[in-house]
């Protein structure tokens, strides 16, 4: 700690991190308080498994990348599969069962789409910036998967 000898330089001390504070975006500040914030905090995570664009071609043999990009989030009590096409993701939750999927983007929620009986759901049109999936059960099971960035 820097020793302060006299009001006058306490007082510009003061000013000059009063400046630097306002000099930093109020965007840049409200997305480091969300990076922070517990808002899940009873979310169990799922963490990204498989994700096709990773997986190397064994043979190398495509002319053309595929069409669909699959992805397979884990968790502890299920897996969330989608597979993402050119305007849609289509998803899947093993094993099989109703629930709402909440789309989250950086600012929160932005959509909700229901898991049917046999756990399938749709998210249509895909958001144009990273989100993640946060899956609710009829019986309480809460799951979030890690950001998703397509």
């Amino acid at each position: 700690m820097r020793d302060i000898g006299d009001d006058e330089q306490l007082l510009a001390a003061l000013r000059e991190a009063l400046e630097a504070d306002e000099a930093v975006p109020p965007e840049f500040i409200e997305l480091g308080k969300n990076a922070y914030a517990w808002h899940n905090i009873d979310a169990e995570l799922a963490q990204l498994t498989y994700d096709s664009v990773r997986e190397p071609d064994a043979l190398s043999l495509r002319a053309e990348a595929a069409s669909i990009r699959a992805l397979t989030f884990t968790s502890a009590h299920l897996t969330i599969e989608l597979e993402v096409s050119e305007d849609s993701v289509l998803g899947q939750v093993v094993p099989a069962q109703c629930g709402m999927i909440e789309i989250q983007g950086r600012e929160g929620p932005t959509a909700t789409t229901e898991a049917d009986e046999v756990g399938c759901f749709l998210i249509r049109p895909i958001p144009d910036s990273p989100f993640r999936l946060r899956f609710r059960t009829a019986d309480g099971s809460d799951i979030l998967t890690g950001s998703i960035t397509l």
